[in-house]
């Protein structure tokens, strides 16, 4: 075949729609001057030559390709970079290549890079000469045995010990490509770090012509951002400089309000200076004691965890806008925290959640087998994590390891691996001193900033024990299913030198049951033990939505909400919600009919800022009657004064009888007439029960 045919040339959006059109770096905007490298690609494969679409992995549908297994690919296209360009350095640029990419420009190697899921860039200068056509080659290999190298939660031949939550691979081109024109110096990185709450550190190292002794002009472009915020800098022999932004109003990143500088970084002072915008924003997360704080005010995580996967195009979302509306989703749900799990995200999700004020726990794709050669592969990953990613203020908890996968679940029985998750927290905290890191998500850990913990359950008794003896300190371990007939125990603590008090602790995974029905159900009473406990900083639901087989989302594949059975997540994951003394039966049947009158006792769990009083209605409707609509209180409590953090004494509600199925609504009015808390109750038949929901005096 001719050149012609084989490589496609770039293709405009009169002609042919471009996927991913936008400019991928929001939070690092160099849009003055790119050109997008998405669209038609040749491929092969197989000795097969066909064509692909770019940046979806060659797995998806959305690729054209939809083949699984293939260990090799190699791209082509013609591209050529502006003939305005000349005389500026050009950039080529990737978002992620899974696994090992090799990249040629007219046949010579410009660069290689290893590791699935961290973005990368090479300086073209020299190979592309604006207003030329040239030839770009992408070598890709994708290994299908994935146990030594970082793959997250992709699925691998042989299988993973957890191949049952493991998904079609993701091999490829699988992020956007462009090219940026950059001054003949320009700024390789822009880190900024806003934890003093008064200003902006900034620190800029160079790459170019020229790196030492440069002027480098930085400055705050918001027009609100009142006096001050530009400082003049001067390289170092090393390419760096660094300085500080003094504000003279500073203004606060919170959820509440996510405030954020845009800061303006210009690097030489010829007729090609380089200039790039990067974002963050001033916030302060800390740990004090068993406590999070956010600004001086204390935190509660309300999270959800998110695997960041689409029905045709894998991990790569569709478009823009599908970022934009997860993060909206997520906190329609009622969620402040995404977890997004086992991946970089997207840098347009990240700053959409920076944007919306979303807090965001981030971690890297783990191995699955342990070996000095994993472990190598796994700590490479976190320089870059931080590099591309410690700007932004949503970002909060900083995550490593998660359930000893890559570390063959023996931190307790091997110093080898206990020493590897160490490693990785010292290397992490070695770069990023601003966010709490947890160097092993799920249990055992050894050297962690919080004490996080993953257990499922399908019995509420027993997860109501459970909950209560961790808060208490009477039990460390709690039971993990490894396997269909395999549970082992598990503990919050990988070594006895970890301390056993002071350090906050979360369940960061949750969740139970197989339809949704009972998903919501397990939902709501599940979380309101976690609310009933203050020692608890917080939780992580899984999941926000379902991934091919795994079916556990509060939404579909494809975005869409499940049948919850009356739940609304919103409210069980509000800044204020009741606490029920209450064991329910079943879902569907949280009390048995016929319902005799009975006393039930009512707690508040409220985590505003301010003490609230608040008293406690209830009323039977019809079975399935709708939660958002309150009729006339058949019964109310005295009123409930609730502090922040803090769980209310019991109120006494005196629920009249039922004798035939209804639901039993139950709503917390504040002093200003205002609904701040909402709950129900079912009453349906159960057969054979093994409680017919009834009073809790265990509370």
């Amino acid at each position: 075949m001719s050149l012609s045919t084989t490589i496609p040339p770039l293709v405009s959006s009169d002609e042919e729609a471009v996927p991913r059109p936008e400019y991928p770096r929001p939070d690092r905007d160099r849009s003055e001057r790119w050109l997008t490298l998405n669209g038609r690609w040749a491929f092969e494969a197989d000795g097969t030559e066909t064509t692909i679409t770019v940046p979806f992995a060659w797995e998806t549908a959305a690729s054209g390709v939809a083949l699984t297994w293939l260990e090799r690919g190699v791209y082509r296209r013609r591209v050529t970079a502006p003939a305005e360009w000349s005389g500026r350095r050009i950039v080529l640029s990737f978002g992620a290549v899974h696994h090992r990419a090799v990249v040629r420009i007219d046949g010579t190697v410009v660069g290689e890079h290893v590791g699935g899921y961290d973005s990368f860039e090479f300086d073209v200068t020299d190979a592309l000469a604006p207003g030329v056509e040239s030839e770009l080659t992408v070598e890709v290999d994708a290994p299908a045995d994935k146990r030594e190298i970082v793959h997250g939660k992709q699925r691998s031949i042989p299988r993973d010990d957890y191949d049952g939550v493991s998904f079609t691979p993701t091999s490829g081109i699988w992020q956007s490509v462009w090219l940026e024109a950059r001054g003949r110096t320009y700024a390789r990185t822009v880190t900024l770090r806003g934890d003093s709450l008064t200003g902006i550190d900034v620190t800029v190292d160079l790459l170019g012509d020229r790196v030492s002794d440069v002027p480098v002009r930085v400055r705050v472009v918001n027009a609100d951002a009142g006096d001050g915020g530009e400082i003049a800098l001067t390289s170092d022999a090393g390419g760096r400089a660094s300085g500080r932004i003094a504000l003279a109003e500073p203004r606060l990143w919170s959820p509440e309000e996510p405030y954020l500088y845009r800061v303006e970084v210009v690097t030489g002072d010829d007729d090609l200076v380089d200039r790039v915008i990067a974002t963050t924003g001033l916030r302060r997360i800390e740990a004090r004691g068993e406590q999070l704080w956010l600004n001086g005010s204390r935190l509660y995580v309300r999270g959800v965890l998110d695997q960041g996967y689409w029905p045709r195009t894998g991990l790569t979302a569709p478009d823009a806008e599908a970022l934009r509306r997860d993060i909206a989703l997520a906190r329609e749900l009622g969620y402040n925290l995404v977890r997004k799990h086992l991946k970089f995200e997207d840098p347009i999700w990240l700053h959409e959640a920076d944007v919306t004020g979303t807090l965001v726990w981030a971690e890297p794709a783990c191995p699955s087998r342990f070996s000095d050669t994993s472990a190598a592969a796994f700590e490479a990953q976190i320089p870059a994590m931080v590099e591309r990613d410690g700007n932004h203020p949503s970002i909060v908890i900083w995550g490593l390891y998660n359930e000893e996968w890559g570390l063959d679940w023996d931190i307790p029985g091997s110093t080898e691996r206990a020493q590897a998750a160490v490693r990785a927290y010292d290397l992490l905290r070695a770069i990023d001193d601003t966010r709490p890191i947890v160097e092993n998500s799920g249990w055992a850990h050894v050297k962690s900033d919080l004490v996080d913990w993953h257990y499922y359950e399908p019995d509420i008794a027993t997860w109501k024990q459970t909950i209560a003896d961790l808060a208490a300190g009477v039990r460390e371990a709690f039971p993990v299913r490894l396997g269909p007939d395999f549970i082992v125990d598990k503990s919050f603590y990988g070594a006895e030198s970890f301390p056993r008090t002071g350090v906050p602790i979360l369940n960061s995974e949750y969740g139970e049951g197989f339809t949704s029905l009972e998903r919501a159900w397990h939902l709501r009473w599940e979380t309101q033990e976690l609310r009933r406990h203050d020692r608890y900083s917080g939780y992580v639901y899984t999941e926000f939505s379902d991934v091919e087989h795994e079916c556990a989302g509060l939404l579909t594949e494809d975005r869409r909400a499940k049948d919850w059975g009356g739940c609304v997540p919103a409210h069980v994951n509000a800044d204020t919600v009741l606490v029920l003394d209450l064991i329910p039966a079943r879902a569907g049947a949280d009390l048995a009919t016929p319902v005799d009158a009975f006393d039930l006792d009512v707690h508040i769990s409220h985590h505003g800022r301010h003490a609230v009083r608040a008293t406690v209605h209830a009323a039977w409707v019809r079975a399935g009657g709708d939660a958002e609509s309150l009729p006339q209180a058949q019964a109310s409590t005295a009123p409930i004064d609730a502090l922040p953090f803090t769980l209310s004494d019991a109120a006494r509600l005196s629920v009249p009888a039922r004798a035939a199925a209804g639901r039993l609504l139950l709503w917390a009015v504040d002093a200003a007439g205002t609904v701040i808390a909402r709950s129900f109750l079912d009453a349906a038949p159960v057969e054979q029960p093994n409680r017919r929901g009834a009073r809790d005096t265990t509370a």
